[in-house]
């Protein structure tokens, strides 16, 4: 089992920043990629973000509607990863999940951090 748990997200008006910080813990040695995604009110969960665990080379991979606004991280020493959110619009409002895929096939997600932007 991984657990993964969120942290960072909070209420911000338009065109300001937040970082979210997701830890792993638990089996993190299966961890072969982790990513961010988010749900809206009344809409499916939607994908943010992803990054690659291992390797001395962080491949990232981010949607089409963040891709110059927010930046995914890592850091393996803390089992951690980020996502910097810059510019932020009304429309970015939802709650922000991490997950984690694992090498046991399995995907792990975390309890979510909600972001809530004004106008």
């Amino acid at each position: 089992q991984v657990q993964l748990g969120e942290s960072g997200g909070g209420l911000v008006q338009a065109g300001g920043s937040l970082r979210l910080s997701c830890v792993a813990s638990g089996r993190t040695f299966c961890i072969f990629n982790m990513g961010w995604f988010r749900q809206a009110p009344g809409k499916e969960r939607e994908f943010v973000a992803r990054i690659s665990w291992s390797g001395g080379t962080a491949f990232t991979y981010n949607a089409n509607a963040v891709k110059d606004r927010f930046t995914i991280s890592r850091d393996n020493t803390k089992n951690t990863i980020y996502l910097q959110m810059n510019s932020l619009k009304p429309e970015d409002t939802a709650v922000y999940y991490c997950n984690a895929g694992c090498s046991d096939s399995r995907t792990y997600w975390g309890q979510g951090t909600q972001v809530t932007v004004s106008s």
